[in-house]
Parts: C-alpha cells; structure tokens; sequence
C-alpha cells in the first residue's frame, strides 16, 4: 500500500428535494465543486435516514417517499476544504456538515489489472 498523502473529508448531508436557485441542491453542489476543481466528490442516495426532526425518510413501498436523504462526500487538502466550506454552507444553510482528517492510500500498486 501506498501513502499519497493528508487529506480531509466533507461530508453534507441533505434531502433530495431540497433546492438552490431552482434546481436540485445536490447537482448544484457537485456541479459548483467541479467548477472550483475539487479532487473528488460523490453524491449518495440513501434508501433510509432521519435528521433533527426525526422525520423517517424511506424507498418502503409502503411508505414512499420522495425526499430520500443525500450524502455528498468531498476529498481534497485541508486546506481547500477548509476554504469550500463557507460558501457551500450558504449554498445549504439547512444541511449539517462534517469534516475529518484522512491519509489517502493506493492500495492498487504493483496490482495487475486486466
């Protein structure tokens, strides 16, 4: 395995319905991150989740909903996630961030790929 480096981790949680400037939050967060020239970041449907208000948020046939909880997941250095994080909490003053420390690996070298 081998060490690439410190990295940090942003995590935002949010609901799929929720919006920005008419659109979809998530795609606007991951479209402005692109923009911005992010190293990685993932959007994440859930298939079950509440948040603060304990709302149960669920794909159950039975109990349908359409506002399933989204994760979006950003990898950088500290120090451009420390700087993204102001202006993606306007863009989502409702969702709730968190943020943790990594050491990034390749654990694919000297593995054969066909």
């Amino acid at each position: 395995m081998t060490t690439i480096g410190k990295a940090k981790q942003l995590n935002i949680y949010l609901g799929e319905t929720d919006k920005y400037d008419h659109r979809a939050l998530y795609m606007a967060i991951i479209e402005w991150l692109r923009e911005k020239k992010i190293a990685g970041a993932t959007a994440t449907r859930g298939i079950a989740g509440f948040g603060a208000s304990s709302h149960l948020h669920t794909d159950n046939i039975l109990r349908l909903s359409m506002d399933m909880p989204i994760t979006i997941t950003v990898i950088d250095i500290p120090a451009t996630i420390d700087s993204i994080i102001a202006p993606l909490a306007a863009m989502a003053p409702n969702a709730m961030f968190t943020v943790q420390d990594l050491e990034v690996v390749n654990p694919g070298v000297g593995v054969v790929r066909t």
